[in-house]
């Protein structure tokens, strides 16, 4: 179960990675046609450059418009094991075919009624349904005279089929599970920012073995992340409200309360987080900082530009939990003081200064208060850097540069002559082939499924450049950053692991 929730957590990034693009077409599209600020910079007021911010608004809207459906094209890419694209097809069909259905239900039998969006959930269960039925019989062989419909087209077929069943029984089953989301988030509104705070804890918590990627698309993407009527049209999740208002050229005043789910990221990845490397690089002694300046000016640049922060955390996720739980605790409260100060920053993927310009500079002032950004990240700034430096030296917490000569190497990337060199001493390192059952990768993690998670070589590992490696269960992730998704394209190629 826990492979699976990090196989699905991972397959939503494929899709989810699409929306920086869409929310720097958005972004910039949507503020620079926006009414309020070309009558600020009348230079912007003219008919060829409104009309190319214009089509830069639709063209991001649109994507965020059909997130569900690229969420279970995506779900059913990442987790197809062969044939990814006629699973992606059928999921697609599928989707369709649920959604059609929902509709022409709700004609029959309650006209007057609501319209139903099932959203993320209704990715997650067809995307899941049709992934398991591609992975099962895009090989079936019909008798002969069906036999056209064999193979991988039975799968679209059987899919639209059961796409049916699914938009009936969503039909029967949504309205009170939406009533029951919708209360849900009523109360985690209700709690105001001591929810805000929870949410941003515990999903830093999760993000330790990687399952973040389950909790945030709930709120981002359904009602737990709250209901708002746009122009007219009801838009359910935190991420899809912000995006709505956004698009809105005659919205006024602060984004709504859904940006409560995002405002808290930016204190944390663009200040806090390289307070604490710095601290880890002052922790070092004199002698040793050269050897070890580049990788943490590296990783804290990773952090202030794009919000990827796992080269960071791994620094000291595994050598002690526990500052990473106060390094969580400190993240919830960031969310906290977000609230509070009523600083209302959306974002497409994570909480870096690209996002932070996109949705909190160019959006002005009175729409996001973004300039209360700054005095509170230089406080996160200065609370890491003090608590981790105290941290590190009370304990003697072994972050990179301060172990012996053997973990020194460990942070230090293998001078081989080519990455496929490295991938081969991999392959060795994981127990063989016979050992690797299956090889996937996140933005930053090497996952590898394994027979035996006991003849593993970490030391191997490590010595190749993983920040860290983790084992759960028969599961297998080297941190090894931006090189986690080549070391596996070549794996998979060399030992013919289908993609």
């Amino acid at each position: 179960m826990f492979k699976l929730l990090q196989k699905i957590g991972k397959a939503f990034m494929l899709p989810i990675a699409i929306l920086p693009a869409a929310g720097l077409l958005l972004g910039v599209g949507g503020a620079l046609s926006n009414p309020t600020t070309v009558l600020a910079y009348p230079v912007l007021n003219h008919p060829v450059l409104q009309g190319i911010f214009q089509v830069m608004a639709a063209a991001g809207s649109t994507i965020f418009a059909n997130l569900a459906t690229l969420l279970c094209i995506g779900l059913c890419i990442g987790l197809a094991k062969k044939d990814k694209g006629t699973a992606a097809l059928a999921g697609f069909v599928g989707y369709i075919v649920m959604t059609a259905t929902i509709t022409a239900l709700i004609q029959i039998f309650n006209p007057e009624g609501n319209a139903i969006d099932t959203g993320v959930i209704g990715a997650l269960v067809i995307g899941l349904i049709t992934v398991n039925f591609h992975n099962k019989y895009h090989n079936i062989q019909l008798p002969q005279a069906l036999g056209f419909f064999g193979g991988s087209r039975f799968v679209p077929i059987i899919t639209s089929l059961v796409g049916v069943l699914v938009g009936a029984f969503f039909f029967v089953i949504w309205p009170p599970f939406q009533n029951w989301l919708i209360s849900t988030g009523d109360f985690i509104a209700a709690t105001g920012p001591v929810g805000t705070f929870f949410y941003g804890f515990l999903m830093r918590l999760c993000g330790a073995v990687g399952l973040h990627h389950m909790i945030y698309p709930m709120f981002w993407y359904t009602e737990l992340g709250g209901v708002a009527t746009i122009n007219g049209e009801t838009i359910a999740g935190a991420q899809k409200i912000f995006f709505a208002q956004l698009a809105d050229t005659t919205h006024t005043g602060l984004f709504t309360e859904g940006t409560r789910f995002f405002a808290g990221r930016f204190a944390t990845m663009i200040f806090g987080l390289p307070g604490a490397c710095l601290a880890m690089y002052r922790c070092i002694d004199p002698q040793k900082r050269k050897k070890f300046g580049g990788l943490f000016l590296g990783v804290a640049f990773t952090s202030i530009l794009t919000g990827i922060t796992e080269p960071i955390e791994f620094m000291f996720l595994f050598v002690n939990p526990l500052l990473y739980v106060i390094h969580a605790f400190l993240d919830g409260v960031s969310f906290f003081v977000a609230d509070i100060l009523n600083i209302s920053i959306g974002n497409t993927f994570s909480g870096g200064v690209i996002d932070f310009t996109l949705f909190g500079i160019l959006q002005g002032n009175d729409k996001t208060n973004w300039l209360l950004v700054l005095p509170v990240g230089l406080l996160w700034f200065a609370i890491y850097y003090m608590l981790f430096t105290w941290y590190i030296k009370k304990f003697n917490v072994l972050t990179p540069g301060r172990g012996d000569e053997a973990s020194e190497e460990e942070v230090k990337v293998a001078s081989k002559d080519s990455l496929k060199e490295e991938a081969l001493v991999i392959i060795e390192a994981l127990g063989g082939s016979a050992n690797i059952e299956d090889v996937d990768a996140c933005i930053t993690r090497l996952r590898v499924s394994v027979h035996q998670a006991a003849i593993v070589d970490k030391g191997a590992l490590k010595q190749l450049g993983a920040v860290d490696v983790l084992e759960v269960g028969n599961g297998i992730q080297a941190i090894y950053g931006a090189k986690a998704i080549l070391y596996k394209n070549i794996i998979n190629d060399t030992l013919g692991i289908d993609d």
